[in-house]
């Protein structure tokens, strides 16, 4: 075990990790897949982003800094193994712990801790193999997470939507006030629609919206189910619009769409098609996410072999397995054709960018930004003072909720 203190350094400072393992960066001082322009806990870029997301949960329900920190001093940077160990040995402390708390009859307590175990299991399964213990540990973050939902008493109605053979897995959380409006909550390459509600759901919740978080194909463990990522991301997300309306009865042009990461290449394109959306937001948009994955693909080609941790490494395993390929050669080839059009775009669209992100995301925002049609649009970006520059505001998730929902109370006051 390393005691892993936490550091700030600037993004131009190649940070060894422990034990020999990748730099924070490439050597000319930027990856093209940073997220986060500071080193807060590891030298692993990885890990330190997904550490930051486990720190971001907290003021939600997610683990407390303490409860954090204990965790990261069970990990050996770099090392995803550790990682998983970690946080699923904690996860299951605090599940023993909900289940005393609940025999004694303190159910809101009990919620408390199981939410908690769910934020835990989460992040072990982040740095899992997806033919290893991924599935086992899906499925407890999964039972954790509904079982705090009824301790807590949300009001939280999960639902499936009918895609192909499969489903797309999602909840619903309906605001005490019948006719707030809606707000679709779309995540990125390393979500679930769970992990959605710390991220956003239920800060977007407790401001006066009913929320919708869901799994698009290729997202959670969608995957195991022979979904993977499609450039059409529309359809799917007109599919989820149908459910929403249909079940909860949610009203066209009384809803609202939010895509984060990845999530912000299916809103563009669900932008231009989708015409029962009041607003679109997206941290950040991303139309091309192609010419990333490519850059990435490369750096990681050149990088000397030996250098990069092995925690980097099962991050791009995942992601092959996400997109349905087996080589990063597949890969670019399944993902070349995911490109939005910022043309069809008029809608009323927000773009929030964090400042610290990588530069790709940076330039592919404002170009859109500045190329869509929308008569009514507005860029956000967060430099460092905010402390919410990281990529999807991961160093700040109350900032994002705060921009999102203020834009959403001038759309829908109109």
């Amino acid at each position: 075990m390393h005691p892993v203190p936490f550091l700030k350094m600037n993004a131009a400072t190649a940070v060894a990790a422990p034990g020999g393992n990748a730099p924070a960066q490439e050597a000319d001082g930027v990856r093209p897949d940073q997220r986060l322009a500071t080193r807060y806990c590891f030298g692993d870029p990885d890990m330190d982003l997904f550490f930051m997301a486990a720190l971001g949960w907290g003021p939600t329900g997610g683990l407390d800094i303490g409860e954090a920190c204990y965790v990261a001093r069970q990990i050996v940077d770099g090392d995803p193994e550790s990682w998983v160990n970690a946080f699923s040995t904690y996860g299951a402390q605090l599940d023993r712990e909900a289940d005393a708390w609940r025999r004694r009859g303190h159910l809101r307590t009990a919620g408390e801790f199981r939410l908690k175990a769910f934020a835990s299991y989460r992040s072990s399964w982040q740095f899992a193999e997806p033919d290893g213990c991924f599935d086992a540990l899906y499925a407890r973050h999964k039972q954790a997470f509904a079982l705090a939902m009824q301790e807590l008493d949300l009001p939280a109605a999960f639902f499936e939507v009918p895609w192909g053979a499969a489903t797309l897995p999602g909840v619903f959380l309906q605001h005490a006030n019948a006719a707030a409006p809606v707000v679709l909550v779309i995540g990125g390459a390393d979500t679930c629609f769970e992990d959605l509600f710390l991220t956003a759901g239920r800060n977007l919740f407790e401001r006066g919206y009913s929320v919708a978080l869901v799994d698009l194909p290729g997202q959670g463990n969608t995957a195991a189910r022979g979904l993977y990522w499609t450039a059409d991301a529309e359809a799917p997300i007109a599919a989820v619009v149908d459910t929403l309306v249909e079940r909860f009865h949610a009203v066209p042009r009384r809803i609202a769409l939010l895509g984060l990461s990845l999530g912000g290449y299916f809103v563009a394109r669900a932008a231009g098609h989708e015409t029962r959306f009041a607003t679109v937001m997206a941290s950040t948009p991303f139309p091309d996410p192609a010419e990333l994955f490519a850059l990435s693909v490369r750096a990681a080609g050149q990088r000397v072999e030996g250098t990069e941790s092995a925690a980097a490494m099962r991050s791009r395993r995942m992601a092959l397995w996400k997109a349905g390929a087996r080589s990063p050669q597949a890969f670019l080839a399944r993902t070349a054709a995911m490109t939005a059009d910022p043309a069809r775009v008029s809608v009323p669209f927000l773009s929030i960018i964090g400042a610290g992100d990588s530069p790709v995301f940076t330039l592919q925002a404002k170009s859109w930004h500045r190329d869509i049609r929308s008569a009514r649009k507005s860029l956000v970006v967060l430099d460092a003072a905010t402390g919410a520059d990281g990529h999807v505001q991961v160093n700040n998730r109350l900032r994002l909720a705060q921009e999102c929902c203020a834009w959403m109370d001038e759309i829908f006051a109109v």
